[in-house]
């Protein structure tokens, strides 16, 4: 079993991003986890392609790029330029979802599917052999801060039981009020990737944060 941390940057200051970057290049994170949202599939809107370009100037570490957005398969080429290691598609807004797995692996990047708190996994049962990863969402997509939703941990016991029937080699990520409490819980239900925002960058030591979650 893995034990990797995704910092989700949308909760980094803005206003000195580069100082956030850099903390994480020195942390023991994995990923940066970017959240691009359109203001349609998700009521908020966050950063898109110029900022992710910037990010990745700076970044030492992949970029997970989830995608809250309407037809992300328009998308995928300009994400693999701005500089997407994996890029994370929601189940929701694919209307043919394994043309879209298929066309970011053919991108060149690690393809990703992500669920909403309310989509089953059991949905993913004819696609699972064919993604990298997987995201649950442990709070409603949209907004940092919100409390988790304790159904997670089922939904993860279930989703990894389909993993391994499917022998998928399909990791599992978390996203969504992740904290110190849940984090060992989460890894023993068979989480791989933990991605944490406001846990992490509004704590008093960020990268003591991290390695905590990895430790969990």
């Amino acid at each position: 079993m893995s034990k990797m941390v995704a910092p989700s940057l949308l909760a980094a200051d803005f206003s000195n991003l580069a100082k956030d970057i850099d903390m994480v290049n020195r942390s023991d994170a994995d990923w940066f986890h970017l959240d691009i949202m359109d203001g349609v599939f998700v009521p908020n809107i966050s950063f898109g392609l110029p900022v992710v370009e910037a990010i990745n100037k700076l970044a030492r570490k992949p970029l997970d790029v989830h995608l809250m957005i309407v037809s992300p398969e328009k998308y995928i080429g300009a994400f693999k330029k701005a500089g997407a290691h994996l890029l994370n598609v929601h189940y929701e807004a694919c209307t043919h979802l394994h043309r879209t797995i298929e066309e970011i692996h053919q991108a060149g990047m690690k393809a990703g599917v992500t669920l909403n708190p309310h989509t089953s996994v059991t949905l993913l049962e004819d696609i699972v052999d064919m993604v990298d990863l997987v995201l649950i969402m442990s709070v409603n997509p949209g907004f940092g801060g919100q409390t988790f939703i304790e159904n997670t941990y089922t939904r993860i016991e279930k989703l990894k039981n389909l993993i391994q029937k499917r022998n998928s080699n399909a990791l599992i990520e978390v996203d969504g009020g992740v904290t110190d409490k849940n984090a060992g819980k989460l890894y023993n239900c068979g989480a791989d990737v933990l991605v944490s925002g406001s846990f992490i960058f509004k704590s008093d030591d960020p990268a003591g944060t991290i390695r905590q979650l990895k430790t969990s």
